[in-house]
């Protein structure tokens, strides 16, 4: 199955992970902008790693990593669900240079925040500064100070798909293998970027761990997905004042919005912009004219 996220355990030590491979999620992200190849890797293995962090939390609403900079490349964004669906997109300017992740962000921060708003539960942020010269170092380093727990991750980007894997070491517990953390630790290092992107789930643990006892979870099923809408973008132009968006339906004539997620476009026009602020709704549920 592609686009899917595989859990797995040790059935006989404190360990857990999680592989993940996408195909039609990567692409559809892909046709929304052209980004440069640098950052489409980097996009990608965020990406990727967003939906592994879904195997390693439990939560209802959205997990959002953020890497920020001063750089070439000013933003960075993933979101991924508990409804299991994931969208991303980036901003930057001029030539994204190759190279470790400073080269392209400059002075930065990575930021991991839960959003669990919607289910009446407190939201979580996390901030750091860059640590890490790659995607994968950057969260690696990231789960050691905020959880204090060993943590590997292992990243990969391709034309067509994005995979990665994330082995976590578990406090450890009584009568379990206290060496096998390093034994685990030492194979998943010898992954490849290739094989991430090429082997099955089930084809990289057997070549990884055929020698240790794991309970293997159903595939979980990923896709994209936008939350974008009507109403959200209406409560952005309130938010930016009438005399605002007067202005800009005096020189252009309406008010058009994309999604940067996922380029839909709203428009709302001379009479839409007006009843936004006289209390009338400017828009009827589920309207999706553009």
């Amino acid at each position: 199955m592609s686009d899917a996220l595989t859990r797995f355990v040790f059935e006989y030590a404190p360990i857990k992970g999680g592989i993940v491979q996408l195909d039609d999620v990567w692409q559809t992200i892909q046709s929304h902008a052209d980004y440069p190849a640098p950052l489409q890797k980097v996009l990608g293995e965020l990406l990727a790693a967003a939906a592994l962090l879904t195997s390693n939390i439990k939560f209802e609403g959205s997990l959002v990593l953020q890497l920020h900079g001063d750089g070439p490349v000013r933003l960075i964004v993933v979101e991924a669900t508990s409804e299991h669906t994931l969208r991303a997109t980036a901003k930057w300017s001029g030539e994204v240079p190759e190279g470790p992740l400073a080269a392209m962000l400059g002075h930065g921060r990575f930021v991991m925040t839960l959003d669990q708003s919607k289910a009446g539960k407190q939201n979580y942020q996390g901030i750091v500064p860059l640590e890490g010269e790659t995607t994968a170092e950057v969260l690696a380093h990231y789960m050691q100070r905020s959880e204090q727990l060993d943590t590997r991750v292992y990243l990969a980007a391709g034309e067509g798909r994005v995979a990665g894997m994330l082995l976590q070491r578990m406090p450890d517990q009584q009568g379990m293998d206290a060496d096998a953390w390093n034994r685990a630790a030492i194979l998943a290092d010898t992954i490849e970027p290739d094989e991430l992107l090429k082997l099955s789930a089930n084809d990289l643990l057997m070549r990884l761990f055929h020698e240790e006892t794991l309970r293997r979870f159903e595939q979980e099923p990923l896709a994209f997905a936008c939350s974008c809408s009507r109403a959200k973008v209406a409560a952005m132009l309130q938010s930016l004042g009438k005399g605002e968006v007067d202005t800009i339906v005096k020189e252009q004539g309406e008010v058009e919005i994309a999604c940067e997620f996922c380029g839909h476009q709203y428009v709302f026009d001379a009479v839409d912009a007006a009843l936004l602020f006289t209390g009338a709704p400017a828009f009827q549920p589920g309207d999706t004219r553009h």
